[in-house]
Formats: C-alpha cells, sequence, structure tokens
C-alpha cells in the first residue's frame, strides 16, 4: 500500500484515540501524546511493508508533513 499524507495521518490517528480530521499535519505529534512506544509501532509497521525509515528520522521530526516526505507519499 503507498504512503500518502492521508495515511500517515490516519494511522497515526488510530494509535493517539482522535480523529484524522483532528490531526495537524504541521505540529509536533508528541504534542498530541504520541510517544516513543507508539512511534516504534508506526516504525515496525511502515518497514514490513517495505519502508526504509528509522525510529530516529521520525523522531527528530514529528509531524505528518515531514514524514510524508521522508516516505514519498503521494
Amino acid at each position: 500500500m503507498a504512503f500518502t499524507v492521508e495515511r500517515i495521518r490516519t494511522e497515526v490517528a488510530d494509535l493517539l484515540g482522535e480523529d484524522p480530521a483532528d490531526v495537524p499535519l504541521d505540529e509536533n505529534l508528541a504534542d498530541w501524546g504520541l510517544d516513543s512506544v507508539r512511534l516504534m509501532a508506526l516504525v515496525e509497521r511502515w518497514r514490513a511493508e517495505g519502508a526504509e525509515v528509522a525510529f530516529v528520522q521520525l523522531a527528530e521530526r514529528p509531524a505528518v508533513e515531514a514524514w510524508a516526505a521522508l516516505l514519498g507519499a503521494a
């Protein structure tokens, strides 16, 4: 499955128990409750699907837009 901004946003929202529309694209997701355990879960899921992304890369810039760029989102 391709990575899109909406997919990333939806998966983050699911982990945080939020509505995807409420998850901002450009804000620090740690401020929304994304902790290292949840972040690692995303990394593992995405790597299993072939994404070449590391925990540190996502942790350095924890925002949907930044992740979309790293994942080559459409």
